[in-house]
């Protein structure tokens, strides 16, 4: 009679062995290239620059400065703010389109997911680019506008603010919006519409009763995709912002770059992250209590 397995081997040949062996390679990938730089920001977040070299003493005093310094709390919040107004504005755009196509288009559903994800193929900074033109002082709006005769002459407040920001990064990452509300669109169960119907609700009754709540995971989703990027990018606000459109991300650029102050850097990247979570956390919350059922 063959000696039976012991029970290390059983757990070697079962499923959670087969799963951890198929993660492994993933997590080891994303502990050395994800866990680990930001570790080593959070340890150089509590050091000092002293000139050319890190002074490896423990210390507060760079979350001290950058939740005291006024400068840095302005940036700070003009970067929630602008990322709120992007998010806000991007999920008001992108639900409608999805509502169109999780509900009135019937053939060819995935040659308009294709045509969606269209911008994808182009370049990020060349998309920035196109909207400096649009927005320019002699750009195409400003052409049209004079063309028409709708004004005497260009308009100075298109461009380098915070407005042409947001209008930046709303385009940019509309698709990343579209895409996780239509799923949670094409998910609903047409027959709840049909009970509701047959109830007396009339469309938007039912669109305020049941579509919309049950679509909210996904409007959740996309709200998370498009807030947590645009806090901390700053090659927008870098090329269409100007000094009314500068983020945080800019200052900590700054720091890392020409102040050569990496650990100050470090805590404004570090504090940024820590409020950005906490807002994420809310989300996460949200979604949870929609996909429950509690919304």
């Amino acid at each position: 009679m063959p000696a039976r397995p012991s029970g290390i081997r059983r757990l070697l040949r079962g499923e959670a062995a087969q799963g951890l062996v198929l993660v492994s390679p993933t997590f080891l990938y994303a502990l050395l290239l994800l866990a680990a730089p930001l570790t080593l920001v959070l340890l150089i977040s509590f050091w000092t620059q002293d000139y050319l070299e890190l002074d490896r003493t423990f210390t507060t005093a760079n979350y001290a400065e950058a939740w005291s310094d006024p400068l840095y709390r302005l940036l700070m919040g003009r970067s929630l703010v602008i990322s709120g107004v992007v998010t806000l504005t991007t999920v008001l755009l992108a639900y409608p389109i999805a509502y169109f196509v999780a509900f009135h288009v019937e053939r060819n559903k995935a040659l308009w997911i294709f045509l969606i994800t269209i911008p994808f193929w182009t370049s990020y900074l060349l998309r920035v680019f196109l909207w400096k033109v649009i927005l320019g002082y002699n750009g195409v709006l400003n052409s049209a506008l004079l063309g028409l005769g709708l004004v005497d002459q260009p308009l100075t407040f298109l461009l380098y603010n915070a407005n042409a920001v947001v209008i930046t990064l709303a385009h940019a990452w509309a698709p990343f919006a579209i895409l996780p509300i239509y799923v949670a669109l094409a998910k609903i169960d047409r027959s709840l519409l049909e009970a509701a119907e047959d109830l007396g609700d009339g469309p938007l009754r039912r669109f305020w009763r049941v579509t919309l709540p049950l679509s909210m995971p996904g409007v959740i989703a996309a709200a998370l995709i498009v807030f947590i990027p645009t806090v901390g990018d700053y090659v927008t606000p870098r090329l269409v912002g100007g000094t009314d459109g500068l983020m945080i991300a800019n200052m900590i650029q700054v720091q890392f770059g020409k102040a050569n102050n990496a650990p100050l850097g470090a805590a404004l990247a570090v504090s940024a992250m820590a409020i950005v979570a906490a807002i994420s956390l809310v989300f996460l919350w949200l979604n949870r209590r929609f996909t429950r059922g509690g919304g």
